[in-house]
């Protein structure tokens, strides 16, 4: 499975994106799909993650206060809204694929080649 990370871009703080995740060469009905991002200097994070065919969400900590995660089945495409988006938010966020809704990058199995966003004034 190859995916595709699409959207980002520079932002001013408060705004927002939708971030866009397009798998192809296989199906994703069985997976999770998940939304990790990497700002600079730091470690990469879990973000949210939903599992494909039921919908059901993940976040990591206060993420679901700005972000939502969602899943267009009949477009196969991955989906991370974000608002009121604040310069800690600026990272490369990369979508991910694998067995188990969870925060634990090692569980996912195909990785998208990452889109930036910048939130800057």
């Amino acid at each position: 499975v190859q995916l595709q990370a699409s959207g980002g871009g520079l932002v001013h703080p408060g705004g927002s994106l939708r971030l866009s995740c397009t798998p192809s060469g296989g199906s994703v009905n069985s997976y999770a799909m998940g939304w990790f991002r990497r700002a600079p200097e730091k470690a990469r994070e879990f973000v949210a993650a939903i599992t494909w065919k039921c919908g059901v969400t993940n976040y990591a900590g206060s993420m679901e206060d700005r972000f939502t995660i969602s899943r267009d089945t009949a477009k196969n495409t991955l989906y991370l809204q974000m608002n009121n988006l604040k310069p800690e938010d600026t990272a490369v966020y990369y979508c991910a694929a694998g067995g188990l809704n969870s925060g634990y990058e090692s569980l996912y199995y195909y990785w998208g080649q990452g889109t930036l966003v910048t939130v800057s004034s």
